[in-house]
């Protein structure tokens, strides 16, 4: 049996402190509507009075599934949502854009704050109740979400006590196919073919674990000042969704995506 030990008032009241003093994630948000919520779908997604369907962009909360065979990962998933619902069932949030404001689905995109000013995606990450999962055009705010979901790695709060959302190894990557990871090693080579960056783990880029960057991307990231080259050497962790294509593979959309870990 997995021991996930969660106390929402304490991480709130932890959130709310370490909060002080830092600057206002709101700032280069623009500000919507505000309205109360009705009901929680799971850890990342609710339902506004007007029953409009809120993504609270940014994050990725652990999915709803039976507690069984799911190594912990359903009975994170339900406190999750249960601490979604503490935050917010009942109360008025105001809806922040900082990108696209819809997703295939119809659902908003934003982030959301309570009348109290306390950030719901900042609470999630500094619980462990989610994780940071950004897109090309929805990259507002990354550096403090990040701050906030590195303290709860520090400490192993939430998901980041299980196993499956630590980061993996490249060398061990393939195991993980057909699903969003973090992966963590050494950039042994970066290669460029026609416009689109290679950042080769491994001395074989048929087998080994391989982040390719674009060049739609490739410009994002020298918009951000950063050349994918300069990767070369450096030990790096890499998030998103996890192929199978001549080897284990990560496509990074946006700079936000890689952290250089030293």
């Amino acid at each position: 049996m997995y021991k996930i030990i969660i106390s929402f008032f304490i991480v709130i009241s932890a959130v709310t402190a370490s909060g002080a003093g830092q600057p206002d994630p709101r700032m280069g948000l623009k500000k919507s509507v505000r309205r109360q919520v009705v009901r929680i779908i799971d850890g990342d997604s609710l339902v506004l009075r007007d029953q409009t369907r809120v993504r609270l962009v940014g994050i990725e909360a652990p999915a709803l599934m039976p507690d069984h065979s799911s190594h912990g990962r359903g009975v994170i998933g339900k406190r999750s949502a249960k601490m979604l619902s503490q935050l917010t069932l009942g109360k008025f949030v105001t809806l922040y854009f900082g990108g696209a404001r819809r997703d295939r689905y119809g659902r908003m995109l934003a982030q959301l704050f309570l009348d109290n000013g306390l950030w719901v995606q900042g609470v999630m990450l500094k619980s462990g109740m989610a994780r940071v999962y950004t897109f090309a055009d929805n990259r507002a705010v990354v550096p403090e979400m990040l701050a906030f979901e590195q303290q709860a790695r520090q400490h192993n709060r939430g998901l980041w006590a299980l196993d499956y959302f630590k980061v993996k190894d490249q060398q061990t990557s393939a195991k993980y196919r057909d699903s969003f990871q973090l992966i963590g090693g050494r950039v042994k080579k970066v290669a460029r073919v026609r416009g689109t960056y290679y950042l080769n783990f491994g001395a074989d880029w048929r087998t080994d674990f391989t982040v390719v960057i674009k060049s739609a991307a490739a410009r994002r990231f020298a918009k951000a000042g950063i050349d994918p080259a300069s990767y070369q050497g450096k030990k790096i962790e890499v998030r998103g969704w996890l192929k199978i294509y001549n080897g284990p593979m990560i496509e990074a959309t946006h700079p936000e995506q890689i952290v250089i870990v030293k």
